[in-house]
């Protein structure tokens, strides 16, 4: 790693305090872990930290520096800041790929933030192919502990090179002696002790980081990847998450869940029903199966909409990966859902807050949106909103079916440019969690229906049709009392037929502008011919 001298010589004695404060802190941690740690984890886990500081003590110095006595409103300012990204995200990825496991987990964790500048996430997405298998003999010791049986004594057959490789486990290939093909996912050795570390340390640098800019402040950032990754690491709780979808999509005929085999599954060891099936978004595969590539982008927001706005269950990391489309399935195709790792029950009232979110949303009710951000505690920002969800100003005067005017992208850059890190730190940090995991889960199937050729529109009106389920009142029961209950759910049908209304209007609308695209494609073609 290349330290600049420049940086070093201007590092101020508050910088260097600081970084000893928080090495001696790391090291002593360590020092105090409990006995099962050998001296060559612990030297590890000094080696991993030391690293990780002076990775972001150079990038808090480079910041600091380079940006020293300019005007955030200054042209030569915002270039600077964009280099700085740049070099900065670029030393994370070293840095990540240096001390892989919770680091490179933590690398894709943020690549999949809209909220962080792009700089970062395009340098970090190469991270989401850049795991190397754990040695197959570590692998084989933790099956075995677990299941307390040697393979030969479960499987007929065991492919030892993986099918697939990820930060906390990899996933292999066998059948069971009954015959059953099964998919064996197993965590990789001593994760649990290097998490607890490894998040400690983050910790202690976002801590840092906000000293020095306290307008940047990642608590809330490290506290929601912890959260993530503690929970992917109960295999057990991964096998309820997968019955619970699977439960809930059992008259989906286009939705396949793997079946578990509870025989087999222990906290880190899970089997399950091996499903054959390519990428998502693996577009090449789609055509050449005629798979139509935009009914596998509708089928995708349809059936993450239901889980979001109907069953309030939410499967938070649907990265192509862990979605699967297989040539099995009444329409020819259907999804495989993979990894109920991380997996949120959404609390009611926020469901249905959100759901009337997209209500306000679909029917441009600013007065109603203003009003939701203030029950999710972002009154202030209700205005980026209808930006965030759906790319529209909350004033916008254009149709739904169409993206903004050239005077509302105009407005709306000089807008962008009053907001400050610190506003972006606020919002986050009001955020409720069950708002995070679904604005993350929202990027990922937006990327994947980009990828796939579907328009915006579609994701609209997707989830507009799904907020409007979610509202329906056979969904909600509000009172006992018979005259509530009968004026409740009279209210109720009105404003679902309303949204429905406005969702059918808009979508003939859009078949209408098809429509006339292709008369004059027509027309054009048949002047062609007759000349």
């Amino acid at each position: 790693m290349q330290i600049s001298k420049q940086i070093v010589s201007k590092f101020p004695a508050r910088a260097a305090a600081a970084f000893c404060l928080i090495t001696a802190g790391g090291l002593s941690y360590q020092a105090n872990f409990p006995p099962f740690f050998s001296e060559s984890s612990v030297s590890q886990g000094v080696l991993r930290s030391s690293r990780a500081i002076c990775t972001i003590v150079i990038t808090v110095a480079d910041y600091k520096y380079s940006l020293y006595g300019l005007s955030k409103d200054c042209d030569e300012y915002r270039h600077l800041l964009s280099e700085v990204h740049l070099r900065s995200a670029k030393r994370l990825l070293e840095l990540c790929e240096i001390n892989k496991g919770f680091y490179v987990k933590a690398g894709q964790f943020v690549s999949s933030l809209r909220q962080v500048p792009k700089e970062y996430s395009l340098t970090l997405s190469l991270l989401q192919d850049q795991v190397v298998p754990c040695d197959f003999k570590f692998i084989k010791e933790v099956i075995v502990n677990n299941l307390g049986q040697d393979l030969s004594e479960i499987f007929t057959w065991f492919k030892e090179q993986p099918i697939a490789a990820a930060s906390i486990g990899q996933v292999h290939h066998a059948m069971l002696k009954d015959h059953q093909e099964v998919a064996i996912k197993v965590q990789y050795p001593g994760l649990e002790k290097k998490m607890k570390l490894d998040t400690r340390i983050m910790y202690f640098l976002s801590e840092f980081v906000a000293w020095f800019f306290p307008e940047y402040r990642f608590r809330w950032l490290v506290s929601e990847f912890t959260e993530a990754v503690s929970l992917e690491l109960d295999f057990v709780q991964e096998a309820r998450n997968s019955e619970t979808i699977a439960n809930n999509f059992k008259n989906n005929k286009f939705v396949r869940v793997p079946h578990i085999f509870w025989d087999f599954t222990t906290k880190q060891v899970l089997t399950m029903q091996f499903c054959r099936g390519h990428k998502v978004d693996d577009v090449e595969f789609l055509n050449g199966m005629k798979i139509n590539p935009e009914k596998v982008a509708k089928l995708l927001l349809e059936v993450f909409a239901e889980m979001i706005f109907v069953h309030g269950f939410l499967h938070g990391d649907p990265h192509p990966g862990n979605i699967l489309v297989s040539t099995e399935g009444q329409g020819g195709f259907s999804l495989v859902l993979l990894d109920h790792g991380i997996c949120k029950k959404l609390d009611e009232e926020f469901r249905l807050g959100y759901c009337q979110l997209w209500k306000a949303l679909i029917l441009s009710d600013s007065k109603k949106i203003q009003h939701l951000a203030e029950r999710f505690g972002v009154g202030k920002y209700y205005r980026y909103l209808p930006i965030i969800f759906s790319g529209r100003t909350i004033d916008s005067k254009s149709g739904l079916e169409k993206g903004m005017l050239v005077e509302e992208q105009k407005k709306l850059k000089q807008d962008l440019k009053t907001l400050t890190m610190e506003d972006i730190s606020s919002f986050m940090e009001s955020l409720p969690s069950d708002f995070l995991i679904i604005m993350r889960t929202d990027e990922l199937l937006r990327s994947a229906v980009s990828k796939l050729g579907a328009s915006k529109w579609v994701r609209l009106q997707t989830y507009g049709k799904y907020a409007s389920l979610g509202l329906s009142p056979k969904l909600n029961p509000c009172s006992d009392l018979k005259f509530v209950s009968v004026y409740t759910r009279l209210v109720g049908n009105i404003e679902y037929i309303h949204l429905r209304l406005v969702i059918g209007v808009t979508n003939m609308v859009v078949w209408m502008e098809k429509l006339k695209r292709c008369l004059i494609k027509f027309r054009a073609k048949m002047s062609a011919a007759g000349k």
